[in-house]
């Protein structure tokens, strides 16, 4: 059994240099999302992850974002992240799973092997910017594959997102449940998001990054 229901997740971030980083509130957004009907929470940071595994009973993606001068590979980008989410006792941790090089020449098939072996009642997600890379990702066993990085990697720059036809495609040809996540803001994006029938769907800036939501507002008076 998945440890993800179907249904939507809520991404609960706020990472250095935005307003609500280091207030140690992410727990009562996750509260608010499980009120409003989410199946899940996406999280960053340690911290805010055990937060929430106490405010909410949801099962809790957990990730690290982190930066390395040697790579642009920052979604739980090395073993030392892995290694300090196991024991937050979040049910999937996700991974960059772009063709990009890894921090310090790590290899991801490493960092999967790790947690099957640690940690063997964990879920593994992997975020992906491009079909190849979610199959490549399937192949090596990965539970749940996302759209996560479309449009954010050097060669996908530029593509509008969500990207139903690549979703349709990873939902038809992978083994792997397929979770939809970026560029979500509208409900109707949501309803075509749905039709490609991912397991999940992931939002995150359109519900719980209040200075992203302003800005999008904002612009409307400047046109």
């Amino acid at each position: 059994m998945a440890n993800l229901p179907r249904g939507l997740i809520v991404s609960c971030q706020a990472v250095k240099g935005e307003a609500l980083y280091g207030l140690g509130i992410m727990h009562h957004f996750a509260r608010a999302a499980q009120q409003g009907g989410a199946v899940g929470i996406r999280a960053n940071y340690v911290s805010d992850i055990t937060a929430i595994k106490k405010e909410v009973s949801l099962p809790v993606i957990g990730i690290i974002k982190a930066v390395y001068e040697d790579s642009d590979v920052y979604i739980t980008p090395t073993l030392k992240e892995v290694k300090e989410l196991i024991p937050t006792g979040c049910e999937v941790i996700a991974l960059d799973a772009t063709a990009r090089k890894r921090p310090h020449g790590e290899k991801l098939k490493d960092l999967v092997d790790y947690i099957r072996a640690n940690a063997p009642g964990v879920e593994i997600m992997a975020d992906c910017s491009t079909f190849e890379e979610a199959k490549a990702a399937d192949d090596m066993g990965f539970d749940y594959v996302g759209s996560t990085m479309r449009g954010y990697t050097e060669y996908t720059k530029g593509i509008d997102i969500p990207d139903c036809e690549m979703l349709s495609k990873m939902s038809n040809e992978l083994r792997a449940k397929v979770i939809a996540e970026g560029g979500i803001w509208e409900v109707g994006q949501l309803k075509q998001v749905l039709r490609c029938n991912p397991w999940a769907v992931v939002i995150g800036t359109a519900i719980t990054r209040p200075k992203d939501i302003t800005e999008r507002f904002a612009r409307v008076f400047d046109e």
